[in-house]
């Protein structure tokens, strides 16, 4: 069969073409549009029909497989979008600027806090929070393994205590403010 024998051919499927293409999209331009890319791609790939067997059936599946990638690019595109919406507070505050009066404030604030409690107990804690495992602690600070672990537990005391003493702080402070 020579190229304009198999165009005529593939033309006379064109109806069959464009009511299979709507169940697809449901669209009549996008059926339009979906039958004319399955028709360029019979085409461009005629070389590849097998003369006897079933142009129509050839041509379906054509149609199939071209939906379904347009479809799936099309989801595709779709997610990046809604991933981009939908950004976490986590993934902001890696691209946001950041102010720096904020942050000297909470550094000054956890130094404040650390300063509260005492040293070795402000040092595990350190380290604990750094990472290290209550036995490497324990060896660089040559301390028995439970004496760490007490430190540990006491400088979390020590740090929610101070924590507690700040809210009180604040709340005392924002009543006597609000009296006024």
């Amino acid at each position: 069969m020579n190229q304009t024998q198999f165009t005529t051919a593939i033309q006379s499927h064109a109806a069959h073409l464009i009511s299979h293409a709507l169940k697809f999209t449901g669209d009549e331009d996008n059926a339009k549009d979906l039958v004319q890319e399955t028709l360029i791609k019979s085409i461009r790939f005629a070389e590849k029909f097998e003369e006897g067997t079933n142009l129509k059936g050839w041509l379906f599946v054509i149609m199939r497989n071209t939906y379904i990638n347009s479809y799936n690019k099309q989801a595709r595109r779709n997610s990046i979008f809604i991933i981009e919406d939908e950004l976490s507070s986590a993934q902001l505050m890696k691209t946001a600027s950041r102010n720096q009066g904020e942050a000297i404030f909470a550094t000054e604030d956890i130094n404040r806090a650390m300063a509260s409690i005492k040293p070795e107990y402000s040092n595990a804690f350190r380290k604990y929070f750094e990472g290290y495992k209550y036995e490497e602690i324990a060896q660089e600070m040559q301390l028995p393994l439970g004496t760490v672990k007490t430190y540990i537990h006491q400088a979390r005391l020590g740090l929610k205590k101070y924590r507690q003493a700040k809210l009180w702080l604040l709340i005392n402070f924002s009543l006597l403010n609000f009296e006024k």
